[in-house]
């Protein structure tokens, strides 16, 4: 995606990368969108002092339009029977703001469990890590992932771990992954 000049068109709540803070950026601020996936988008802010994570629900203060689904609705038992791959390709809609490669092929899910809760829906447990421990990131991802999992027929219940162990490495990625970054 080019990068052109913008400014924002109304007061945003953002989440400054990669410290993971939250800060309103005031209307009027210039940006310029690095990054536009999974219903969320990246943007420079330069008189900010770097990237922030803005959700796909203000992309109208990025003069955009958000992409249709970006903001999953929750389902429930009643909308459908489960499906363990229903599950995988939400998680395969969730980006690191920094990365344009899914949580999936970045190799960042390192397990998916599916039991039934008391309720007779799927509880669903995924644990997954960062490509650095020290990144703030990790609960704007790991939330992420778990509203998206929520969205999913079936799903009653979504927990998502960030673990450390084994630490990431970029042996972990899918090939697709490592095709879209060029290392493959």
């Amino acid at each position: 995606m080019s990068a052109s000049r913008n400014t924002l068109s109304r007061e945003v709540t953002a989440i400054q990368i990669p410290s993971g803070e939250k800060v309103v950026l005031p209307a009027g601020s210039p940006f310029y969108v690095t990054q536009s996936l999974g219903g969320t988008h990246t943007i420079e802010a330069p008189g900010f002092g770097g990237l922030f994570r803005i959700a796909g629900v203000d992309a109208d203060a990025l003069g955009l339009v958000a992409a249709q689904g970006s903001v999953p609705e929750k389902k429930g038992a009643a909308d459908g029977p489960f499906e363990e791959k229903l599950v995988w390709d939400q998680l395969r809609a969730c980006y690191d703001p920094e990365i344009p490669v899914n949580i999936v092929d970045l190799g960042l899910v390192y397990d998916l469990a599916v039991s039934e809760d008391s309720s007779g829906g799927a509880r669903v447990v995924v644990k997954m890590t960062l490509t650095a421990p020290g990144c703030g990131m990790g609960a704007a991802i790991a939330d992420d992932a778990r509203h998206r999992i929520l969205t999913v027929p079936g799903v009653s219940e979504a927990d998502v771990q960030l673990v450390w162990d084994p630490p990431w490495s970029a042996e972990m990625m899918s090939p697709a992954g490592k095709k879209q970054l060029g290392i493959a």
